[in-house]
Parts: C-alpha cells; structure tokens; sequence
C-alpha cells in the first residue's frame, strides 16, 4: 500500500510508520509525504497513492472533480489556529473574532495552498475584510514570512503555531474552536477501488489508527516519545505542545463531523472552488469505521 501522509505531528501516521499499532501490510508500506492537502489530492488522481491523512476541503473539491475517492475514516478536528506577533491582541484578550481581524486591515495573512481547509476558513472569515492572502507551498515557510514582515499574521496547524513561538515573538490570537466549530481538519481517505478489493486492509488500518488516536489522548507523553523519535527533527515537549493546543483527536465520523463537513459545500461554490453540490454519500462511507469503532466519538 502507498500512503500519503502530512508533516503534521499530531496525526497518527507519525505513530503507525513506527509499528507501534501494526496494520495489514504494513511491511509492504511505502509511506510518501505530501506538503498541503491540494497536492495530495493530485496524488490521488495520478493513481500514486492508495490512502492519505487529509483535510475534507480538498477532497470534496476532488471528488467533485471526477476523482474517485472516500473519507473511510476520522482523525481530528479542529486543527486550524491564526498566529501573529505578540503586539497584537488575541481573542482571549478582545473575546471578539472580528475585532481580532480588524488588526489585520489593509495588511496581509499567509496560509498554506489554495484550496486547503485552513485557506478554504480564512477566506470565509475575510471575505468582507480589507485583507489579502498569500498562500504557501509549505506552510513551514509562514513562520519566516512573519519574521520577514512578508504578512502580519498565518493560518494553519497546530504544529505551525508551536514552531513559530518557539522560533519567533509569536502566539495564537485565533484558538481552534473560534475559526470553524467542529471542522474536519484532517480524516482517512482512500481510494474507492480499495473499498471493493482490500476491506480486510481498510479495516486494520483504521483499527490502528484509532489505537494510535486513543493513545495520544490518554497517554500523550508516550505518543509524544513515539511521534518525535519518528520525525526525527522535533523533541518530545514541542509534540507535547502541539497536542495540547487542540487535543480532539478520534476515529470515528459522528453526525457533528459530516454536519461540519458539509457546511464547507457553499463556501466553496461561493470562493469558486467548486461548481456543484455533494452529496453525504458522494464524500464518506460509514461502513468500515462503523464497524470498527462502534462506541461513540471521542472528539
């Protein structure tokens, strides 16, 4: 199997290339990271990988563009933070979204590509703003483009916000649960002939993955261990970090999450990344995630 999966700390993949859960054909894995969602989502279409750790965004911009593919699985949620300099006043300090984005008038904000879920919820926040938007290949490089004075503010993950305090004189001025309640920041996808030829597969790889979500809930500092000892290039506290800035991480897709999820279908007609609706079945299918996680989420 080919997955495609992010840098993002916080998600599982990090957790199962190191076989502490093991999957079906795990050996026989060829794991191939991805810098944003939009270009895995490209992966898809070219047929090079068979399952990815994604944002619903793209996907639904992809499936409504011919790409045959389906969320099978849950992740996290609430995955998307705004960070800028300590000079500027955050939520907490003002307890109001739009006066937190009046700061940024007439200045500009960095997130990752066009079409990302963090691109996809700035624009809908700043479309009647004075504010532009530079999106980056990498969001590892919004960081420097703040240092830079490139942008006043980015968008992003989680881990964006814990390398650039730790980087620069930065903080979160727009926590996770201000920017889009309950949004599906990141899920399992697969591709639809998986569904008919590799069930036993799909199965164990999202028993795994639940496995690995569990422990990052309930025993976050062994996660942490895991994960950063995977990456290579992050210590356990900067995992710790990252996990604590939105810790909602689960399996399964409950109503909340395909609500969510949908909610995304006229915002993306309205910037012009989609043409045409979805349905519920066109996006997910329940089958397998039912099966293998029958309790409730754990979001």
């Amino acid at each position: 199997m080919r997955i495609g999966y992010l840098s993002t700390i916080y998600h599982t993949s990090f957790i199962l290339k190191s076989g502490k859960f093991p999957f079906d054909k795990l050996e026989e894995t060829d794991w191939i990271m991805f810098p944003t969602g939009p270009s895995m989502i490209q992966a898809f279409k070219d047929k090079e990988i068979d399952l990815g750790y994604i944002g619903l965004p793209p996907v639904m911009i992809g499936i409504e563009n011919g790409i045959k593919i389906k969320c099978v699985g849950g992740g996290h949620i609430e995955g998307t933070v705004m960070i800028a300099n300590k000079s500027y006043q955050s939520y907490e300090e003002l307890g109001d979204i739009e006066l937190v984005i009046k700061q940024f008038n007439k200045k500009t904000i960095g997130t990752p590509t066009k079409g990302s879920i963090h691109d996809v919820i700035i624009r809908s926040i700043l479309k009647k703003e004075n504010i532009s938007i530079n999106n980056y290949p990498w969001a590892d490089f919004i960081p420097d483009a703040i240092q830079d004075g490139e942008i006043a503010a980015g968008v992003g993950t989680p881990s964006l916000a814990t390398v650039a305090s730790k980087q620069f004189n930065t903080k979160i001025i727009l926590p996770p649960k201000t920017l889009w309640p309950y949004n599906p920041s990141y899920g399992i996808v697969v591709q639809e002939e998986l569904i008919s030829n590799s069930k036993d597969f799909i199965k164990s790889f999202l028993k795994a993955h639940e496995n690995a979500s569990n422990l990052i809930r309930n025993e976050p500092e062994n996660a942490a261990e895991i994960a950063s000892q995977e990456m290579g290039i992050v210590d356990k506290k900067f995992v710790l970090e990252t996990y604590k800035i939105s810790p909602r991480y689960c399996a399964k897709i409950p109503n909340k999450y395909i609500e969510s999820t949908m909610k995304f279908i006229p915002v993306l007609k309205d910037l012009g990344y989609m043409k045409n609706d979805l349905s519920v079945k066109d996006i997910f299918n329940l089958k397998f995630i039912d099966e293998t996680h029958a309790e409730e989420a754990h979001y």
